[in-house]
C-alpha cells in the first residue's frame, strides 16, 4: 500500500554557550556555534536519522532529503546529519528561529528586568510579538507554508528539517491542529528529535516529540 503521508523529522540543533547560559538565542544574526557538547549531540542525532526506517522505525520511509535553518548552529547540525545520511543540506529560511528582538542575548531575568511581565505574556498571548521581534504566531505565518511545500513536493517519503526550539515547537503544533495558545507548552532539549506525519487531507499525526537522541 502507498504511503499518503510525509514524514517530517524535526531535529533541534545541539547546544550552544546560549542554550547553557539560558540567553534568548534568535534569528537577528548568524548565533552562537555549537559547544563540545553540542556536537556531540549533533553527532548522536545524526545516528538516530540514519537509523530511521531501518533499526528505528522501520515502518516510516529510510530520509531522503534533508533542510535546515539558515543560523551557524542548526547549520552545524545538519552537517553531522548529512554526512551521516550521504545527503545535501539544503536551507530554508522559513525554519529560523523566532525573531526575540531585542530580548536577543538576554536571559530571563535579564528580560523581566527591563520589560516586566512582557515575556511572561509573551508565552501565554501567542500573537504579542518581542520587542522589535516576532510572536509565535509570527513563527506560525513562515512555518505553515514551509510545511505546505515540503509537503506539495510528495508523500512516501522522509524529510528531515533541522531548526529550533519555538520553529520545532510550532511545526509540531500545527500538526497537531493546537492552537497557538498552546504551542509554547510543547518542550523540545537539545538534540532532540520530533516526528510529524503529514498528509494532503490535513489528517496529519504526531509520532515522537523530544525524544533524546542520546538514548
Amino acid at each position: 500500500m502507498a504511503d499518503d503521508a510525509l514524514t517530517l523529522v524535526l531535529v533541534r540543533h545541539g547546544q550552544t554557550p546560549m542554550t547553557v547560559s539560558g540567553a534568548y538565542s534568535g534569528s537577528s544574526g548568524p548565533g552562537p556555534e555549537l559547544t563540545a557538547a553540542g556536537r556531540v549531540q549533533a553527532a548522536q542525532a545524526a545516528d538516530l536519522v540514519a537509523r530511521m526506517g531501518r533499526s528505528a522505525w522501520p515502518e516510516l520511509p529510510h530520509p531522503g532529503a534533508l533542510v535546515a535553518s539558515p543560523m551557524v548552529r542548526t547549520r552545524q547540525t545538519a552537517a553531522a546529519v548529512g554526512r551521516r545520511l550521504g545527503l545535501p543540506v539544503l536551507v530554508d529560511a522559513a525554519l529560523a528561529e523566532c525573531d526575540f528582538g531585542a530580548w536577543e542575548g538576554l536571559t530571563a531575568d535579564e528580560i523581566d528586568a527591563s520589560w516586566p511581565g512582557h515575556l511572561r505574556r509573551w508565552h501565554r498571548e501567542p500573537g504579542l510579538p518581542a520587542p522589535g521581534g516576532e510572536s509565535i504566531e509570527d513563527v506560525g505565518a513562515r512555518v505553515a507554508p514551509a510545511l505546505d511545500a515540503l509537503l506539495a513536493g510528495g508523500t512516501g517519503r522522509t524529510v528531515v528539517a533541522v531548526t529550533h526550539s519555538i520553529t520545532a515547537r510550532v511545526a509540531v503544533g500545527i500538526a497537531l491542529g493546537a492552537p497557538s495558545t498552546s504551542w509554547a507548552r510543547i518542550r523540545v532539549a537539545p538534540g532532540s528529535v520530533s516526528i510529524v506525519r503529514l498528509r494532503p487531507a490535513g489528517d496529519h499525526e504526531v509520532r515522537v516529540v523530544g525524544m533524546p537522541s542520546g538514548r
